[in-house]
């Protein structure tokens, strides 16, 4: 399918995946993960292959796999988005082209490395867009990074990024409430059509009053149904029932990405899906580690009371 911003309004889960003792893809669980967080009622759009996959822990082969049992799964007609992580143009070119043959309909381009360092200011990312726009000819997403990492792309920049007619989303995660307000406003400006989707994780609740076009956000692969309702309440205009909603995530926002390292974030939500009874084994591959029990102790309170266990 050929999407547009408008299609993709509304909550995209970034799905996390797990694995099994031996450090396998746990398929099974990886379809049981879906039916818990990919229904129709309360999710429009499946994002794959990002942090909350642990695409950089993944072979060629597992996310092209990935992208193909996830169309599988949810049909022909929802938006199936990838993640490209790329070292450089010829990785991203590369990686986009497989996820297009897997079945994705948008491939979501996190920063390459030479964006660091000061460049995400400058117009070479917007020089390395025209060039995947014109060579891939399908429809691509920005993932924005915190402004603290050095590879944020600055507001006129993602303006202009914008403004290519096969950017129909930026994946807003700049970390400051500011940032988000200025680009929010800039990237519309310049490009109506192009679709907003926060996800700084601290402030869904004010980023959807100040306005977006959905939230896209690992933490939908845990509770699904708790973004929903933010979501429903704000496109509303429905504050006491933004302000309810607010206040069931709010626990489990606090325990899943509290704690340090924030890295883990994904970890924890797959030690509440385990405690769920959705997946068996909620082990990340490394680099990253399995939670300890505090960390644990503290998502399986949260998870109570926000009355989803």
């Amino acid at each position: 399918m050929t999407l547009t911003g408008k299609d993709l309004r509304g909550i995209t889960v970034a799905t996390v995946l797990p694995f099994d003792d031996s450090g396998a893809i746990d398929w099974d669980g990886y379809a049981a993960v879906l039916d818990h967080c990919a229904r129709p009622e309360t999710t429009s759009c499946v994002f794959v292959n990002g942090h909350a996959g642990e695409a950089t822990a993944l072979s060629d082969a597992e996310r092209a796999e990935v992208i193909r049992r996830t169309r599988d799964q949810i049909g022909a007609g929802r938006p199936l988005l990838a993640g490209v992580v790329p070292t450089g143009i010829p990785d991203a070119l590369r990686q986009a082209e497989a996820a297009r043959a897997a079945g994705a309909d948008v491939a979501v381009i996190f920063p390459a490395e030479a964006l660091g360092g000061g460049n995400a200011s400058t117009p070479a990312a917007v020089r390395m867009y025209e060039l995947l726009a014109r060579e891939l000819q399908m429809p691509l997403s920005h993932f924005q990074f915190p402004i603290a990492s050095g590879f944020g792309l600055s507001t006129p920049v993602l303006a202009e990024i914008a403004q290519i007619p096969e950017v129909i989303a930026v994946k807003e995660g700049s970390a400051t409430l500011l940032a988000y307000d200025e680009n929010r406003r800039a990237i519309k400006a310049a490009s109506p059509d192009t679709a907003m989707l926060p996800s700084n994780f601290h402030w869904f609740f004010a980023q959807v009053a100040l306005g977006g076009d959905g939230i896209l956000s690992g933490l939908a692969s845990l509770v699904p149904g708790l973004l929903a309702d933010l979501w429903r309440a704000s496109e509303a205009m429905d504050l006491a029932a933004m302000r309810a909603a607010n206040d069931r995530l709010y626990p489990v926002v606090r325990a899943i990405y509290g704690p340090a390292p924030v890295i883990d974030m994904h970890s924890r939500m797959k030690d509440g899906l385990q405690m769920m009874g959705v997946i068996r084994n909620p082990s990340p591959r490394l680099p990253l580690l399995p939670q300890s029990d505090d960390i644990r102790e503290g998502v399986r309170r949260a998870l109570i009371a926000a009355e989803v266990l």
